[in-house]
Order: structure tokens, then C-alpha cells, then sequence
């Protein structure tokens, strides 16, 4: 939980404090008031980097440095930014000072944006981002693996692009090492959706109030069974057409998560209000999973979400929080402030 906040020199806020609320804080404003800004802070504060910039970004521009510090349950907290090339990060805890945020150093904290309803039309990106996202904040080696299949794709891009008549010699070491790191990071995204699988179902007919079947399913290109030789076998096998067109076609950076309705794939055929229902409930499912995962109620983060659904799906998200500290923004309080009969701090931006 955390109880203040204050804000120098990042982004928008020169020096600003804010107390919040241990249940629900609401912050509102009209658009460019800075309360994104304010919700980014906190993210930055809990798990380090912000969700839509570069850390060279959120210093105020032209100050030499950017601040936060908050007290939680866990004691003080305070990141200093530095904009140089690249930009020097701090952290401090409790006094004592550290170069990086490992995971039990994080606070868990689950945020859901307007993009994120659009998590089953949109782009493959979007739904990886999810189950990644899931996976950062509750598997400890899951960002050092990732980091890494990432450097060797970027390697083996790198060969394809140049291209050359010892290609064979050179690009089989990265294949095999794109493939043992693959099938480690598909094996947790394989349990992760697993794990969703068995309650998503459950889930929705509660939050619908329908008798409609839903369910998840990883998809790829490889062998799920056998990912890591599946993979191997294709790279291989389509190293002609990678070098055609320069990049990587197969592995975990290009498969996909499809959410099903009565059998029918979401992304085609789902409703406005089917949507909207499956993915809240996948929010939900994430509050839990990290919750029982790190042990610890994650945070909750609502960026102008509640003006994106109407009464009933703000009220079955509502049902969920109570035992949450939640954090909403909101250009209109009276649309949140309906939705909550206990109290709440409301924090006014101009």
C-alpha cells in the first residue's frame, strides 16, 4: 500500500504531494491535468520504468534530475532520475540504495488503460504484452530469459539482414540458442494460460450472467509439445525465406494468445460488450494470479477506464476491489464516485 506521495521534476509536476487513500483514490481532471502522469508515478515507484515511456522522458524538461518518494506499509521508497546518455537510475529503500529493482524489491501493481479493451482485436503484441507482463511480475527468472531471446532475435535479424555466403556457419549457433530460450519462456507462458484456462470460464458467466462458454489457447507455429526442437526444426527449414525478408518468422516474439467464445475466436467474431466482459475478467484474473503468486495485494491502477464501461461492467469491477488499494483517473468524479458507497480521497487537478 502506499500511503503519499510527492512528485519533483517529473514529468508535468515541478513539486507536488499527494496522501492517497488505502481503498480507492480518485483523480480527477480535465485532459493534460497531469493525471496519467500522477498514476505513472506510482507505477514508476512500484515497478521501476513506466509503461509508456523512456525513463530520459519522464524528467521535466531542461531540469537537471527528477524525484519520487512515498511511504508504504513496506517503509520509505524514492527513485532519483538522472537524464543522462543513458539516463543514471537509483533507487533507495528503507536507506538503502540500489542499482536496480530485483522482483521482491517491486511492488506488484496491475493497471488496465483504455487500449487494454482492445486487447482481443488488436495486434498479437498486445496479448503477449498481457501474459508477459503477468509473467515479469511473478516469475523470477522470466525477465533475464526474455532479455535474452531478445538479444540473440536481434542477432540473428542482424545476420539475416546482412546476409552472406557463410550465413549457415554463422546463424546456427544463434538458432540453437533462440531455441533452448524459447522453449523456456513458452513453457511459463504454457502454465500462465493454463492457469487462466481454468477460471476464465467461471469467471465470465459470473460477470456476463451468461451461460456463454469462454476459454483461452496459446497459439504457434511450433509444436507446443516439443517447442525448443519444433522451433530449431523451422528455423532451419525457413532460413531461405527469413533472409528474403530480413527478419525472424518463428518463435515466442511472434505467437499469439485467442480467446474463445462458444467456440468461436474472439478476435473475429466477439461483441462490443463480449469483449469488454473477457477482458475484464482476464484484469481480474491478474489481480489474483499476482496476489497469490508474491503473496502481497498487488495495486490496482485505473487510467480512464470506468468512462469506457457502462453500469454494469463498472459495477462487476467494483465487486472486485474492495480489497484493493485502487487508484482511479477520471475527467468525470461523479461517474467513479457512484460506483463506491464507502469513502474515497478524491485528489483535484486543474
Amino acid at each position: 500500500m502506499i500511503n503519499n506521495i510527492r512528485l519533483q521534476h517529473f514529468r508535468s509536476y515541478g513539486d507536488e504531494s499527494f496522501e492517497f487513500n488505502p481503498a480507492v483514490t480518485i483523480i480527477v481532471g480535465p485532459n493534460a491535468s497531469g493525471k496519467t502522469n500522477l498514476l505513472e508515478a506510482i507505477l514508476v515507484l512500484a515497478r521501476g520504468g513506466s509503461y509508456r515511456a523512456k525513463d530520459t522522458d519522464l524528467v521535466m524538461f531542461e531540469s537537471p534530475w527528477a524525484r519520487l518518494d512515498a511511504q508504504t506499509d513496506g517503509g520509505d521508497r524514492t527513485i532519483k532520475l538522472t537524464p543522462n546518455d543513458p539516463v543514471k537510475k537509483t533507487y533507495v529503500i528503507n536507506d538503502a540504495q540500489l542499482r536496480r529493482l530485483t522482483l521482491p524489491r517491486t511492488l506488484p501493481v496491475v493497471l488496465f488503460e483504455p487500449n487494454h479493451l482492445r486487447l482481443l482485436a488488436g495486434s498479437p503484441e498486445r496479448r503477449r504484452n498481457y501474459i508477459d507482463d503477468v509473467l515479469l511480475q511473478t516469475k523470477p527468472t522470466y525477465g533475464t530469459t526474455l532479455r535474452k531471446y531478445k538479444q540473440a532475435l536481434a542477432q540473428r535479424n542482424a545476420l539475416l539482414k546482412r546476409g552472406h555466403s557463410r550465413i549457415n556457419e554463422h546463424i546456427f549457433p544463434w538458432n540453437v540458442r533462440l531455441s533452448q530460450l524459447a522453449g523456456e519462456i513458452v513453457a511459463d507462458r504454457l502454465q500462465l494460460v493454463a492457469d487462466i484456462r481454468t477460471s476464465i470460464g467461471g469467471l465470465y458467466k459470473t460477470l456476463s450472467r451468461s451461460d456463454t462458454d469462454v476459454t483461452v489457447e496459446y497459439i504457434s507455429s511450433c509444436n507446443l509439445e516439443q517447442y525448443e526442437s519444433s522451433l530449431l526444426h523451422r528455423l532451419e527449414r525457413d532460413q531461405e525465406i527469413d533472409l528474403m525478408r530480413g527478419f525472424t518468422g518463428h518463435g515466442p516474439h511472434r505467437d499469439d494468445l485467442s480467446v474463445w467464445f462458444d467456440g468461436r475466436p474472439g478476435a473475429l467474431s466477439a461483441s462490443r460488450g463480449e469483449t469488454r466482459t473477457a477482458v475484464l475478467a482476464l484484469k481480474i484474473l491478474e489481480l489474483h494470479t499476482l496476489e497469490t503468486v508474491r503473496q502481497q495485494k498487488p495495486l490496482l491502477l485505473l487510467d480512464d477506464v470506468f468512462s469506457e464501461l457502462d453500469g454494469a461492467r463498472r459495477h462487476a469491477l467494483t465487486s472486485y476491489l474492495s480489497d484493493y488499494q485502487t487508484f482511479i483517473t477520471t475527467t468525470d468524479a461523479d461517474i467513479a464516485l457512484q460506483s463506491f458507497s464507502e469513502a474515497c480521497t478524491v485528489i483535484p487537478l486543474a
